[in-house]
């Protein structure tokens, strides 16, 4: 009798995630005198971006669950992810999910990961970001559609730097479009071209989003002159309400003849911006924007947080996918400037250069930038509205460029 509960304390402490992390498996990410660093390591990583979102303020709404999903995730022994469910184990050659066994074997985040894997959270908060959008700023003075285009430079770079880097077409594609500083589409983009780089280019697309009050001011005050960021613009013409409800419907058809992949995105974005605008679905709009966008927030951020397990995020590729991101979101800004600057000198000073800044799709924080640069060099200046111009058009234009990848991806 003695002896069966010492056996019975034994197993239970053998059990234990502090022994799980002393009695590390040649398949741990980084073991050493038995000891599993990797584990550690992650857990160190979680409350970090942990101390970002609620010390920093860092991106808190997505920040925050992805960290706690990060955490959760490798705690020694929970087992509540299973990322072999969704990639394999990375022998097969061709692999193909067994929804059956998710639904039958899996926990909790294995089925809320489905939404993420079937690309319905991405889309969701797409609807929520379009029912919270004004769109007068774009219609107003549609030469800001050009403006998001050219803040699109870093996406397509930052591909040609990760080709050169070793990637694969599909993982290039999926690190690039961290330049268009848009989370739920970059999500959309790597759980369908290459879903094993999840979790660090999701980290790194919404913690460079959370620091565009600092990598953005250096770069644009870098490509201007004093004279150009003091630049007064004149005030946007009234848009009417018919304008308004018929710019989201054209849209929609418009992408979608020219690049159908990208209406999932586009699509729902201007579905919620319809709701807002027509006058006759407020509950919609309000649900859109509140209660729904919140809940697939938590899901889509805990659900990614726990892809990040210790051998799929502690890689090499890791640190060249943090590096290729803000390589990708400073050329993005660079693009948007520049061509702010050559629209400066065709209109002969009538636009500041600065609102090109606003061109990545990261709404409405760097159409803030914008406006705080240029009122540092002018207090009288107001360049908010001007700046959400190219900002609402840059989440267009990151959508359609993750359109354009997801098309490509299909003849490769």
């Amino acid at each position: 009798m003695g002896q069966l509960f010492i056996n019975g304390i034994t197993s239970f402490l053998q059990s234990t995630g502090i022994a799980r992390i002393f009695a590390a498996t040649q398949d741990s990410a980084i073991a050493f005198a038995g000891v599993d660093f990797g584990t550690i390591i992650m857990l160190c990583i979680a409350c970090v971006l942990l101390y970002l979102a609620i010390v920093k303020g860092f991106e808190p709404l997505l920040l925050m669950p992805i960290a706690f999903g990060m955490l959760l995730a490798n705690l020694p022994g929970a087992n509540i992810m299973h990322n072999e469910m969704f990639v394999g184990t990375g022998s097969e050659e061709h692999f193909t999910i067994n929804f059956s066994d998710i639904l039958h074997n899996g926990g909790l985040f294995d089925l809320l990961y489905l939404g993420v894997k079937l690309g319905i959270y991405p889309s969701l908060i797409f609807m929520g970001i379009g029912a919270m959008t004004d769109f007068s700023p774009l219609i107003s003075n549609p030469k800001s559609l050009l403006l998001g285009a050219a803040a699109q430079l870093g996406v397509f770079t930052a591909f040609f730097g990760a080709l050169l880097l070793g990637f694969s077409f599909k993982e290039a594609m999926s690190i690039g479009i961290i330049g268009g500083a848009d989370g739920p589409t970059a999500i959309l983009v790597t759980k369908t071209l290459a879903p094993t780089l999840l979790p660090a280019i999701a980290i790194a697309a919404y913690s460079y989003m959370a620091l565009i009050p600092i990598i953005q001011p250096p770069i644009m005050k870098l490509l201007t002159t004093k004279k150009e960021r003091s630049i007064k613009m004149e005030s946007l013409r009234q848009v009417s309400k018919t304008e308004k409800i018929i710019f989201p419907i054209a849209v929609s058809i418009i992408v979608a003849l020219i690049v159908p992949d990208a209406v999932p995105l586009v699509g729902m974005l201007m579905l919620g911006n319809l709701f807002k605008e027509s006058g006759v679905a407020d509950r919609l709009s309000k649900t859109a924007q509140n209660e729904l966008c919140n809940i697939v927030t938590i899901f889509l951020g805990i659900t990614v947080g726990a892809t990040a397990s210790a051998n799929s995020f502690l890689q090499i590729k890791t640190l060249y996918i943090i590096a290729l991101g803000l390589f990708a979101f400073c050329l993005s800004t660079v693009g948007g400037v520049l061509f702010g600057k050559l629209m400066c000198k065709i209109t002969k000073g009538k636009i500041n250069p600065l609102i090109g800044s606003a061109g990545v799709s990261a709404v409405p924080m760097a159409a803030r930038v914008s406006q705080t640069v240029g009122q540092k060099e002018n207090p009288s200046n107001y360049l908010l509205m001007h700046a959400m111009g190219p900002n609402v058009a840059g989440v267009i234009g990151s959508a359609v460029a993750a359109g354009v990848f997801l098309t490509l991806a299909k003849f490769l």
